[in-house]
């Protein structure tokens, strides 16, 4: 005989927060670029994060912003060390296997085989599998944290949206409010019917049937909206997580809120992301989430001449170079492939090879804008030279500015195009 047991029906405390409220909650870690790590962290490069870190980080954050019941969190600070078999890890698991059925993360298990259990028996066995369980984030995870960091930065810039990127030149397009010509082959047929009528009329009267000669087609201007390719250079050289301040994290935020722009009002426009340290490497922008610094000097030139190569490629109305960076040139890729070193000032040999091709990019028609996190005497010498030659423009702002700084003049950037 079938029984049915009836019990209380107890809440989720959690049921209010969607996927995407934890994802926000979780931004700074997923982010994270090597700066709260401890001395010897940052050169473990590849390290894959792992669920128990993410759920501790989790636990962390719902903590800190006092989203935890008063009751689950006096029994998490009374009994500790029963943390693992409480039904507060229980709800944040569910929370975690959330983000994995909606598409946010995805979560590696580890093969699966025959093993002893540890001393601690089968608790300290699950926490042990727990621990080596990693997971990566997801190209929907990161236009996600790409939208939101967007959104936050227009909203301190007091705007909601924008338009498509114009210039000072003439085309036929889908908008009408343009002055009309005469239709020439290749022209989008944007008709102006009135116009095409009286032309006929004008050349044989008044007459029925009317007589519709190709010279009568006449068509509406609409501004010209170009095409930009950009490479984005980023530096992770050790000295974006030194001085005790992050300036790395705040650049990769403005780099997934770059994608997402150019992605959703932009999409005829491309970005490329290019991190440059003792050498350079393009990176898939779905990577640039777990990309963090390490113990690099400041190839300056190895990574123009790599974004160089990418916007060769690129068939493009504009192409620009975009630099985020804290630190003068000090290392120089040579010619028999061994990469010269001097952290030490202005070194000649490295800052006059840069700026060599610094010109270069001026003579193949790439303009580099320059965005700045520090400001020494040194660092503003050299990038007044930089701007000086390539034409462009050079913000020396803050991690905490440098969003705002970098989208308003991407939005304006065709808009100010001289032809």
């Amino acid at each position: 005989m079938k029984y049915v047991k009836y019990s209380k029906y107890v809440a989720d405390p959690f049921d209010g927060l969607s996927a995407e409220d934890l994802l926000q909650l979780l931004g700074d870690y997923l982010l994270e670029s090597g700066f709260n790590q401890d001395a010897y962290g940052f050169y473990e490069m590849d390290r894959a994060e792992t669920m128990e870190e993410l759920h501790q980080e989790l636990l962390k954050a719902l903590r800190d912003q006092g989203l935890i019941p008063k009751d689950l969190l006096d029994q998490l600070l009374r009994r500790a060390e029963n943390y693992q078999n409480s039904s507060l890890r229980e709800l944040i698991d569910k929370l975690l296997e959330r983000l994995s059925e909606e598409g946010y993360i995805t979560i590696d298990q580890p093969p699966q085989g025959r093993k002893e259990l540890p001393e601690g028996g089968p608790a300290q066995a699950d926490e042990s599998r727990q621990g080596a369980v990693k997971f990566e984030l997801t190209d929907k995870a990161l236009d996600f944290l790409g939208f939101k960091t967007l959104k936050d930065l227009l909203a301190s810039l007091g705007k909601s949206s924008f338009g498509r990127h114009d210039t000072r030149e003439q085309a036929t397009g889908i908008e009408s409010h343009g002055a009309t010509r005469p239709y020439q082959f290749g022209d989008t047929l944007n008709l102006d019917v009135n116009a095409t009528l009286f032309s006929a009329i004008r050349r044989h009267g008044l007459s029925l049937p009317l007589e519709l000669d190709y010279r009568d087609l006449q068509v509406r201007q609409c501004e010209y909206q170009s095409s930009c390719a950009t490479v984005l250079l980023l530096d992770c050289s050790h000295s974006m997580i030194l001085y005790g301040e992050d300036r790395f994290t705040p650049a990769k935020r403005v780099a997934l809120a770059l994608t997402h722009l150019i992605r959703t009002q932009f999409p005829g426009d491309t970005l490329h992301l290019v991190l440059f340290h003792d050498a350079a490497e393009e990176v898939p922008l779905p990577e640039l989430a777990r990309v963090k610094v390490g113990p690099y000097y400041t190839n300056t030139r190895e990574g123009l001449r790599l974004a160089q190569r990418i916007l060769s490629r690129q068939r493009k109305d504009m192409r620009q170079i975009v630099m985020i960076t804290d630190g003068k040139p000090s290392a120089l890729t040579l010619a028999d492939g061994r990469i010269y070193k001097n952290a030490f000032g202005l070194d000649p040999l490295v800052v006059s090879e840069t700026l060599h091709e610094v010109a270069r990019c001026r003579r193949n028609g790439i303009l580099i804008n320059t965005f700045m996190l520090a400001s020494d005497y040194g660092l503003i010498s050299f990038v007044q030279k930089v701007t000086e030659i390539c034409q462009g423009k050079a913000y020396f702002t803050t991690p905490y500015t440098l969003g705002q700084y970098l989208l308003m003049d991407y939005m304006q950037k065709k808009i100010k195009h001289i032809h």
